[in-house]
């Protein structure tokens, strides 16, 4: 087997909340036990609620969030033990991420061809005037004329700044590249130019992906696998191509199960009860207090990795059933919140 470009191994983020006195402030779980390897030129979606921990990953793959526990590890090399200098070296010029909100992510002050510049400048690469071919280079590259170089951000168009955040991400030629949910903030008449411009750059210049999105059918249709987040956990990893029909566990069943089709009828799975607090997780199952299955195991018992094929891994108790249908499944957690009972 080739080496992983990058793998995390049992990482766990914790951060005190600002509240309280120092000693008494709680704990914020934004990341707890995440296992995961990623592949040389291999796309990974990454889904899940608001607050699951999605970002916080995005942020520890690209060495930007330490983690409290655990190892970072990039081509077989531990990220964290690394000097401060060779770090900077090794994921600096060899990840880029790109954020969700360009108007926030670029200077507004410089101009176009000065932001795609920095990358270049910080790491001294080649001479100023290899630097300011890549520059005419990178606009080419994701479709931008010439002529909106001496531009300043607040001049461009929400599709035009989210180019030039791509650009700036592949300037050094990256391994990896981040995307944090890459197109929420954009109308939606210029997402799919933004997302077919992802998949064509990741084709041409054989790029790593992670797609972080709250888009969780676009998240499908992009990548090879998908992770399912919830609550700090990776509860399900699957190849794309199982989803939604083979997932087993029922976060994710219930969570794609609520994404309306243009062909196809929506047939949401219900989940009764708020995400619990990421402070004060649940014990065992951290999914229990909202699933229509849980019992008493689930209650006192973290699920193990079950496989399911290739690929395949999820963590719960009481699995759904391959193949199993979403009005089944649905039907199943409707009669249940129907049914008064006493969360375990």
């Amino acid at each position: 087997m080739p080496t992983p470009l990058i793998e995390l191994t049992d990482v766990h983020v914790t951060h005190k909340t600002r509240s309280g006195t120092p000693l008494s402030r709680d704990r914020v779980h934004a990341l707890t036990a995440a296992d995961l390897t990623l592949a040389p030129a291999e796309t990974l979606g990454v889904v899940g609620e608001s607050g699951c921990g999605k970002s916080t990953l995005a942020k520890v793959l690209v060495g930007v969030q330490r983690p409290t526990t655990g190892t970072v590890s990039f081509e077989g090399s531990d990220l964290w033990t690394m000097s401060p200098a060779a770090r900077r070296t090794e994921i600096g010029t060899r990840t880029g991420m790109i954020f969700q909100d360009p108007s926030t992510a670029l200077n507004r002050r410089l101009p176009i061809r000065q932001i795609l510049r920095d990358p270049l400048d910080v790491h001294r690469r080649g001479t100023p005037r290899d630097r300011e071919a890549r520059v005419r280079e990178l606009m080419s590259l994701v479709g931008l004329p010439k002529a909106l170089a001496d531009g300043l951000p607040g001049q461009l168009s929400g599709g035009q700044r989210q180019r030039v955040a791509i650009a700036r991400a592949l300037a050094l030629e990256p391994d990896l590249v981040i995307a944090d949910e890459p197109t929420s903030a954009l109308d939606v008449s210029v997402r799919a130019q933004i997302l077919n411009l992802l998949l064509d750059l990741k084709e041409r210049l054989g790029l790593a992906l992670v797609f972080v999105s709250h888009d969780i059918q676009t998240v499908r249709r992009m990548s090879d696998r998908v992770i399912t987040m919830y609550l700090g956990r990776i509860v399900e990893e699957a190849p794309a191509a199982a989803i939604p029909d083979r997932a087993r566990h029922p976060y994710t069943r219930a969570l794609f199960s609520a994404t309306p089709g243009l062909l196809d009828p929506i047939d949401p799975i219900p989940l009764s009860g708020p995400v619990p607090s990421a402070t004060r997780p649940p014990s065992g199952c951290p999914f229990r207090t909202r699933c229509w299955k849980a019992d008493e195991m689930c209650a006192e018992v973290m699920p193990g990795v079950e496989t399911a094929g290739a690929g395949h891994r999820f963590r719960c108790h009481h699995p759904v059933a391959e193949g199993q249908s979403s009005h089944e499944l649905a039907t199943q957690a409707a009669a249940t919140a129907r049914t008064p009972r006493e969360r375990p």
